[in-house]
């Protein structure tokens, strides 16, 4: 076996030195097959989970440990050639990074890039088209085996042509010939409604309609979220006390709505479309004296930071920002590896992966006899 050895007389060189040198060196696969008495191959073979090697469980144990000691770190260039994959894929973002609760989805992508070793370069765009030609072409000359593209608010784009065939997933919105990974806005609708009418409302109130939202370039989804909610309604057999439309889901829409449905007093619950108009919804309440949940209750979409911070804490129907993430992810690098499983088990019609929405039950709905 070869002996590492320091200049002047020789001598052996302790593995412990080897330890604490190991900052100043990079750790190859023949510092860990010295180490642990194995050829180097042997120690490729375990480190690159090559298939069919029939190296015992104990040794490839062995190995791993030893190069974790060590802090042995893949030279990513030299396994590219030799795979034709960079271990990398990008992540274009339109606002979602620069969007406080929509950036738990680049959570959710980095944790399921993490558990596979492989890294995300991400570029944000702001909504701009040039920008995102830009990061295309960009990433493209990084060699990345595949894309994610990630929209704050869910709709429908284009993109360029030029992707080269690479494997590529939307996240929160769509595109034609790309499949999707979309919160399951339909069924939020109808569980939403479940939920009130199970609490005993049966006297319930809308804010947020509007036709504007049902073009797929304003929004793929809103139109989904409306119509699980009035399907449920007339699953129960009911219809709204009351409705106030709005296209813009701010405060403002909310304040303005409340004040509407406290004057006729024949509602004893309100669906907002988003917690922003939600918020206006207290906000009213508090100026007119109205409490929440005891003289009507409040439910709504959404669930961004503010809902917490609402008192009562408001009920809400989360978009599952961190579990996108992490299912595009997944999908993607199923789809570079040759997999399908997560996509197997998830897609839906019209190459959508439809991600539920759960209930966030907090303290603004009572139960009424």
């Amino acid at each position: 076996m070869a002996t590492a050895c320091l200049a002047g007389p020789f001598r052996p060189l302790r593995w412990s030195q080897i330890g604490e040198d190991a900052l100043a060196k990079r750790i190859t696969l023949a510092d860990i097959a010295l180490r642990s008495g194995l050829s180097v191959s042997t120690v490729s073979m375990v480190l690159n989970d090559r298939p069919g090697s029939r190296i015992p469980e104990s040794t490839a144990l062995r190995v791993r440990d030893i190069a974790k000691e060590l802090g042995y770190a893949p030279d990513r260039t030299a396994r590219g050639l030799r795979t034709g994959r960079s271990e990398a894929f990008g992540f274009i973002s339109d606002e979602v990074t620069v969007t406080r609760y929509a950036s738990a989805m680049v959570r959710g992508l980095l944790d399921a890039a993490e558990d596979s070793n492989y890294s995300v370069l991400i570029a944000e765009t702001d909504n701009q088209s040039r920008r995102v030609e830009a990061a295309i072409r960009l990433m493209r000359t990084r060699r990345i085996d595949g894309i994610l593209v990630g929209l704050m608010r869910a709709r429908q784009i284009d993109l360029p042509g030029d992707i080269g065939g690479l494997p590529a997933l939307i996240v929160n919105g769509k595109v034609d010939g790309v499949v999707s990974v979309l919160p399951d806005e339909y069924r939020a609708g109808l569980d939403a409604v479940h939920y009130l009418v199970s609490r005993g409302h049966r006297r319930i109130a809308f804010v947020g309609r509007a036709p504007e939202h049902l073009d797929p370039r304003v929004s793929w989804t809103i139109g989904r979220r409306v119509a699980g909610i009035d399907d449920a309604m007339a699953d129960a057999g009911l219809s709204f006390v009351h409705e106030v439309g709005g296209v813009e889901w701010e405060p403002e829409l909310g304040d303005h709505a409340a004040a509407e449905i406290f004057d006729r007093r024949d509602a004893t619950a309100i669906i907002t479309a988003n917690d922003r108009i939600a918020f206006g919804v207290y906000r009213k309440a508090r100026e007119r004296g109205v409490e929440i949940p005891f003289e009507v209750s409040v439910l709504s979409f959404d669930d961004e930071q503010l809902a917490s911070y609402m008192r009562p804490q408001i009920t809400t129907m989360r978009l599952p920002y961190l579990e996108m993430g992490r299912i595009a992810a997944e999908c993607l690098l199923e789809r570079i590896g040759g997999g399908g499983k997560v996509a197997g088990r998830l897609v839906h019609e019209q190459d959508e992966i439809l991600v539920p929405m759960p209930l966030i039950e907090r303290d603004s709905v009572a139960t009424i006899s």
